[in-house]
């Protein structure tokens, strides 16, 4: 995520546009030592701390390990929703563990908290048709409302997230 209303509905946010749209009640509040926004959310008897990073995105580990720490989470119960540009538009997909595959907020969690073994929500914003220039620009420009992924296909990737904790 990066911080700001410029950024608040580019793709590089679709994780926390996500957050938004699963838990539309919470109440986010600043959380200056963590670098970000939070919230508890209790529901069908557990509690979420959801989080979103104020740092730039590249930079979120950060963040992410404060929240951890304060909170005494262990990197197999983190559950990341990031954008994926490897997936089509409104796509989305769970996967545990794995590489960054170049996404600088995935490598930035992991450098910082040592694994990679966590949870990921992967939300599909697709690839520029031309991205001979790169993709920072695509990711860093506005994601019309239509092409954002919908709870209705978030919702099979965090429930399959959730059975992987209850197993875990």
């Amino acid at each position: 995520m990066n911080p700001g209303d410029k950024y608040r509905y580019t793709r590089h946010n679709a994780g926390a546009m996500a957050l938004d749209q699963i838990f539309p009640d919470a109440d986010y509040s600043a959380q200056k030592t963590l670098e970000a926004y939070a919230a508890n959310i209790s529901e069908d008897e557990r509690t979420f701390i959801l989080l979103k990073p104020q740092t730039f995105m590249n930079l979120s580990g950060s963040s992410v390990q404060k929240a951890m720490k304060k909170h005494n989470i262990e990197p197999s119960h983190l559950v990341v929703l990031h954008d994926e540009v490897e997936l089509p538009v409104g796509q989305v997909r769970y996967k545990f563990g794995g590489g960054h595959k170049g996404h600088n907020g995935l490598r930035s969690i992991m450098a910082v908290i040592g694994t990679a073994d966590f949870h990921r929500i992967r939300i599909g914003v697709g690839r520029p048709a031309d991205d001979t220039n790169g993709i920072a620009d695509y990711l860093l420009g506005f994601q019309p409302e239509a092409q954002r992924a919908k709870k209705t296909a978030i919702q099979p990737a965090l429930d399959q997230a959730l059975k992987s904790l209850n197993n875990a």
